[in-house]
């Protein structure tokens, strides 16, 4: 009986039988970990980068800023507009003040550098000027102050809860570089989630 030479002829005799590479379990590992440090180490980067340069996320403590923002209630502060111009007069910015502390303090700048601050019966003046707040509740109370002129590189900031507020009243004009960023997105709770006006 003469062997068949068709390669499709299963009839055939069965093809020689290969033994599977066996994979070390050391090699498995370096693997796994080579892979999540591909994926993990760049998100970090990343994250990093964003939070050092463009927006960090933050969370007002306190009532100093109502009606406007309330305790608890957390914002994203983004770092770029300043990089462009400074602060202007309405921002609600985060900035670190030594004197008060090691927290971050969330304020609203009011006056800008080389004006003049004076409050005066619960109104605010700027180079004489009575400025409408928009943002008040209600006129707000404490003791008069000033008139003080903000240094250059400078802003004055107070708080919109004016009678519960420690802002430049008490620490004095803040330094343009102190300033962390404008509070831009309210992101939680989710009944205020929106841009802040």
């Amino acid at each position: 009986m003469t062997e068949s030479t068709d390669p499709f002829d299963v009839t055939s005799s069965p093809p020689e039988e290969t033994l599977g590479e066996t994979v070390s379990p050391w090699r498995s590992l370096l693997t796994f970990f080579r892979s999540l440090l591909e994926t993990i180490v760049p998100a970090l980067v990343i994250a990093l980068v964003i939070n050092l340069f463009l927006a960090q996320a933050t969370q007002v403590q306190g009532q100093s800023m109502e009606p406007t923002l309330h305790s608890q209630q957390r914002l994203v502060v983004e770092k770029i507009t300043y990089r462009f111009h400074g602060p202007r007069r309405g921002d609600i910015v985060v900035l670190r003040v030594p004197q008060a502390g090691p927290e971050m303090l969330i304020k609203r700048v009011v006056g800008l550098p080389g004006e003049t601050v004076l409050i005066k019966e619960g109104h605010l003046y700027i180079n004489g000027q009575r400025i409408q707040e928009p943002y008040l509740s209600a006129l707000t109370g404490g003791q008069d102050y000033g008139p003080v002129e903000v240094p250059p590189l400078h802003i004055f900031v107070l708080g919109d809860n004016r009678s519960f507020s420690r802002d430049s009243r008490s620490f004095g004009p803040v330094p343009i570089e102190n300033v962390v960023g404008r509070a831009w997105f309210s992101y939680w709770p989710p009944e205020v989630w929106g841009p802040l006006k």
